[in-house]
């Protein structure tokens, strides 16, 4: 897919017709530049609707993110002595109010993915070409390479992050910490969905696509919505960083090439879903999983 001129003249997204001449290797993307650039105002625009649409929601993330890992790193002891902790109970001895409590957070986490839709939309983007294959909402395609990608992805970060805790790079990553009420299942899973919508929408559908609009290339569109990912994943430690960097990189170069961010979403919900649900089962109960 290409970023070409749409109803505002530089928000659509089509197809890309590569020359049969091509004989780039086939990991290696053409950086084709959006017809006709954009004007220095609608760049400028498009410059404050990318800080305002991070500071309200990943970028946020990751400002606390660098003062979480400073502080960690500056603290007696090594990082696996310390905790990152996840979906955390908000209101303990109060079943009914943490459940509320969860399922408002989870909401309000989505807004900033229903802004960035709405500035796509107002640009000339038509968010059927950036959700799914074909222009379709739902596609047995997508989730079947979302659930393939979700398995190699997941197989080799569970590996990375026992070997980066083992180094002593890494925090103890408690998944989940919610009491054992009916609700902790389904609010783990909402809270999985609610974590691919977000990041996958703003960094793929957003970031990835406005940097380009915006005039940068392929490569450097890619690199920086990577490092993006992984720095709000800084609070982890050091190879939360790395891990998450890696995976937005071949994150982003796949949706470059398929243009499109349902695949992306359908992994990041199962590989969540994994994490939580499967540290809700698992931990205490194994002794290669790493727990406090």
């Amino acid at each position: 897919m290409v970023l070409s001129g749409g109803s505002a003249g530089w928000g659509m997204l089509s197809p890309v017709t590569t020359p049969t001449t091509d004989v780039r290797p086939w990991w290696r993307l053409r950086d084709t530049p959006v017809p006709g650039g954009v004007p220095d105002l609608a760049k400028a625009l498009l410059w404050t609707e990318l800080a305002l649409v991070l500071l309200v929601s990943l970028g946020r993330s990751a400002v606390y993110s660098v003062v979480s890992i400073i502080s960690a790193l500056t603290a007696p002891g090594p990082l696996s002595a310390q905790a990152a902790n996840l979906n955390n109970s908000l209101a303990p001895d109060r079943p009914w109010l943490d459940l509320t409590h969860q399922l408002l957070r989870i909401g309000f986490a989505l807004v900033p993915v229903a802004l960035a839709a709405y500035l796509l939309v107002r640009s000339g983007t038509r968010l059927r070409e950036v959700w799914a294959r074909d222009g379709g909402w739902s596609t047995l395609g997508d989730w079947g390479r979302g659930a393939l990608l979700a398995a190699g992805v997941g197989s080799v970060g569970v590996v990375f992050y026992l070997a980066t805790f083992a180094l002593g790079t890494n925090l103890t990553v408690v998944a989940q910490s919610l009491p054992g009420e009916w609700w902790q299942v389904p609010v783990l899973v909402l809270a999985a969905a609610e974590n691919a919508v977000l990041e996958e929408v703003v960094v793929l559908g957003f970031v990835q696509v406005r940097l380009r609009q915006i005039g940068f290339g392929d490569t450097a569109a890619i690199g920086l919505a990577a490092l993006l990912r992984g720095s709000y994943h800084l609070y982890q430690g050091l190879g939360g960083f790395v891990g998450n960097l890696a995976m937005g990189l071949l994150f982003g170069w796949l949706f470059r090439r398929w243009g499109r961010v349902m695949p992306f979403v359908v992994a990041h919900t199962l590989l969540d879903v994994g994490a939580f649900v499967g540290y809700a089962v698992l931990a205490g109960r194994v002794d290669w999983l790493p727990t406090l």
